[in-house]
């Protein structure tokens, strides 16, 4: 279903020339000439005065307004977790910026599957397809349908997730170095055993977070991987998989967990209360996204920040230049992701279990 435009006002009356002018930093006569369509108005004034009109809520006039450009799909796989709408906002908005419409399309339990949404969008012309955590990243599925869209002529552009059999962009946080970021800072606050907690393993992001936090925990205790591999929990990217997740890695005494997501991270601080383990002082918890309102979790959550709005700029760009005939590359764009050091991560408790795993064995 395509995306509906906030309800505006409509077209302001003579009264609020003064409200845009003011807005604008023009004359009350400029904005007059704007609105009426009347030459002699530089372009920049006239983009101030539109944006005004934008700014303060006002429906522009029918004759102002951009003609769209053509049709983008966006295929989620869900809006339950807040970093997909997210997403789907930062796209729509640059999609709307270019003058295209973006059409939102969501993935849900028992609902289309990503090629039914595929085939439903290119029955209705779109003119290219965001891919947001799709089949792309899943590593058991068929990456042949990718090949078979681009054979209909369909650009596209693949979010979270990378295959080298498929001739696309593609857009990445750097999943490695969110796991550097994140042992780095628990590491730092005294812990030493430090679970993971993320998705199935036959995902691309999984298997990259995995190999950082072997990595991390390496470079930093000098564990081996057999070692580390004994503190990661593979579930489902919900609140109850990372609560399922987590109870498994309190089991064996750790006293930090790093989540794939918030809300595993949640499912966590959940796992913890239910055995009357404070967070952060018997327990830290550190998840994964910076989804919108997670900083006003009780307590607010210490979080890897994915950089949505710079990748999803970054793929509707590379969508737009490959429907114009200038193509991107067809590789990888990986941005780095940020440490937000907030209230679930403590330093290390007084007491913490007896057994050593920051020493390597022989």
């Amino acid at each position: 279903m395509a995306q509906q435009p906030p309800s505006r006002a409509k077209a302001p009356a003579t009264a609020r020339l003064a409200d845009i002018a003011a807005q604008a930093g023009v004359s009350e006569a400029t904005v007059s000439r704007v609105l009426n369509g009347k030459p002699g108005v530089a372009a920049a004034t006239r983009q101030s005065v539109l944006a005004a009109l934008d700014v303060l809520g006002y429906e522009r006039p029918v004759r102002l307004r951009q003609r769209s450009a053509g049709l983008i799909g966006l295929i989620i796989p869900e809006l339950d977790n807040p970093i997909f709408p997210a997403f789907a906002q930062v796209i729509g908005q640059a999609l709307t910026r270019q003058g295209f419409t973006p059409v939102l399309a969501t993935q849900s339990p028992g609902g289309s599957t990503e090629d039914e949404l595929t085939e439903m969008l290119v029955d209705r012309g779109v003119d290219g397809i965001v891919f947001v955590s799709g089949l792309h990243a899943d590593t058991s599925a068929d990456m042949g349908r990718y090949e078979r869209l681009r054979g209909q002529g369909v650009p596209f552009v693949l979010i979270n997730g990378f295959s080298p059999k498929v001739r696309a962009p593609f857009v990445s946080p750097d999943d490695r170095d969110a796991m550097r970021l994140a042992v780095t800072h628990l590491g730092s606050l005294g812990h030493r055993r430090i679970g993971l907690a993320l998705g199935p393993r036959r995902f691309v992001p999984v298997q990259r977070k995995v190999e950082g936090f072997l990595a991390a925990m390496k470079d930093s205790f000098g564990l081996t991987a057999q070692q580390t591999e004994e503190f990661v929990e593979h579930s489902l990217y919900t609140l109850e998989g990372g609560q399922a997740a987590a109870a498994a890695l309190l089991d064996r005494d750790c006293t930090a967990i790093v989540c794939a997501s918030d809300m595993m991270a949640l499912g966590a601080i959940r796992a913890a209360r239910q055995r009357g383990l404070s967070v952060p002082a018997r327990v830290s918890v550190v998840g994964f996204d910076d989804s919108p309102l997670i900083a006003f979790t009780d307590p607010p959550l210490t979080t890897i920040r994915q950089p949505v709005t710079a990748m999803g700029q970054a793929a509707v760009r590379a969508l737009l230049e490959e429907i114009a005939g200038t193509p991107a590359p067809h590789s990888e764009f990986v941005f780095h992701p940020e440490l937000v050091v907030r209230g679930s991560t403590a330093s290390a408790p007084a007491d913490p279990p007896t057994t050593d795993v920051s020493r390597p064995e022989g």
